[in-house]
């Protein structure tokens, strides 16, 4: 049972059904992208502890592989006790779907270097944050994906603004925020880790991104990074996901700055800068590295096949059963791909498809990137009922 069945769980479903198995997606809404190519569908509302209950006792699932942030993760321990495989495990998901309890647990209990942080759960908690933190600061609903309800704090001014951002972009029904102190960083990566039920954890190469509103607009494979960062970068990929427990992909995210190496943020599933891998760049790309890792599976070994490089397009209006348009011209040169995420509806911002593009390796990954990036601008999402600005690259 798949909970959440986006773009990242329609490609997880591709990789399980060629592995056998037997998949039922859910969501919010219907005709989610993963709901498209499941064997079936459901549509509840997640947060709602009863409706899950109801759901996971009816069909009686042997594994639960959560998707988002937006569900009652607390449920996850009863599941685990009825003999129900949750991946990666009920723990890890309850302490990554919350980003309190995961930073937290990254810098209190295992003392890992971070931004300096505060909390607060109303505007004036969030002002005196701000104050302790210092301008600027990046504020994010503790419950929250794709960069939703994320904002920079630059001035004062900005304060009020940031709260009321991130109470209309947060999930569920937690209103704190976290007030983070703004990483003068030149590079972002994402190191995709595997822990294995029988095997040892491994690494994917690192991924770079850059990211716009707080969601990933392009990201590349390999990223450049010096040995020994990598290398400390790995053991507490390590560490981290080994105090979480559970087999399966993990994104780990990372600052890379003047100073050092800082532990950013985790999620215990596919992803979104590792759509890069949809490029080729391994012999397994993430999603099949999770339907693995999940189902006990052995990964022998993870190998850089070549340089990859992956672009958003984005929707510039809201509407209804959107069309696509330049594909031939995105798709003209060699290297290159799309990947159409099948959502049925498209408001402004919001992440439709994903241009790709790869070389041989050695390549050079910066003309590998602008290629994708260029891409995505040549693609037009056209919908019915539409308003705003011309969709495509934002």
């Amino acid at each position: 049972m798949l909970l959440g069945s986006g773009e990242l769980g329609r490609e997880f479903v591709i990789a399980a059904k060629r592995l056998g198995q037997y998949v039922i997606a859910v969501d919010s809404y219907n005709n989610a992208p993963a709901q498209q190519v499941a064997d079936e569908r459901e549509v509840i509302d997640m947060l709602d502890g009863n409706a899950l209950d109801a759901l996971v006792a009816r069909h009686r699932p042997d594994m639960i592989v959560p998707e988002i942030e937006a569900i009652r993760t607390e449920r996850f321990y009863d599941y685990e006790e009825q003999g129900i495989q949750v991946v990666p495990s009920a723990r890890a998901a309850n302490f990554t779907m919350n980003r309190k309890a995961i930073r937290d647990l990254a810098s209190n209990e295992l003392g890992l270097r971070t931004a300096r942080y505060r909390y607060a759960a109303s505007l004036e908690e969030l002002r005196t944050s701000v104050s302790e933190v210092g301008i600027p600061c990046v504020v994010k609903p503790l419950m929250s994906s794709s960069g939703k309800g994320q904002s920079t704090v630059k001035t004062e001014e900005d304060i009020e603004r940031a709260w009321s951002y991130s109470q209309s972009g947060r999930r569920g029904d937690i209103a704190e925020v976290i007030v983070e102190a703004f990483v003068p960083f030149h590079t972002e990566i994402t190191l995709l880790t595997v822990t294995q039920k029988n095997g040892p954890t491994l690494f994917c190469p690192p991924i770079g991104h850059r990211q716009e509103r707080g969601d990933y607009q392009e990201s590349w494979q390999p990223c450049r990074i010096a040995d020994a960062q990598l290398h400390e970068a790995r053991e507490i990929a390590e560490n981290v996901t080994r105090a979480l427990t559970g087999a399966g992909i993990w994104g780990v995210e990372f600052f890379l700055a003047d100073d050092g190496l800082y532990f950013s943020e985790l999620s215990p599933r596919p992803h979104d800068t590792g759509m890069v891998t949809l490029a080729g760049t391994q012999n397994l790309t993430e999603f099949e590295l999770h339907a693995r890792a999940v189902l006990g599976l052995p990964i022998p070994e993870i190998e850089l096949l070549r340089v990859g490089a992956s672009a958003v397009v984005l929707a510039g209006s809201e509407g209804e059963n959107p069309v696509y348009t330049g594909l031939e011209d995105a798709l003209r040169e060699a290297g290159t791909d799309i990947r159409i995420f099948g959502k049925p509806t498209s408001r402004p911002y919001r992440r439709m498809a994903v241009t790709l593009a790869y070389d041989r390796p050695g390549s050079d990954v910066d003309a590998v990137k602008e290629k994708a990036v260029a891409n995505a601008g040549k693609v037009r999402v056209i919908s019915e009922q539409t308003s705003g600005f011309p969709s495509g690259k934002g």
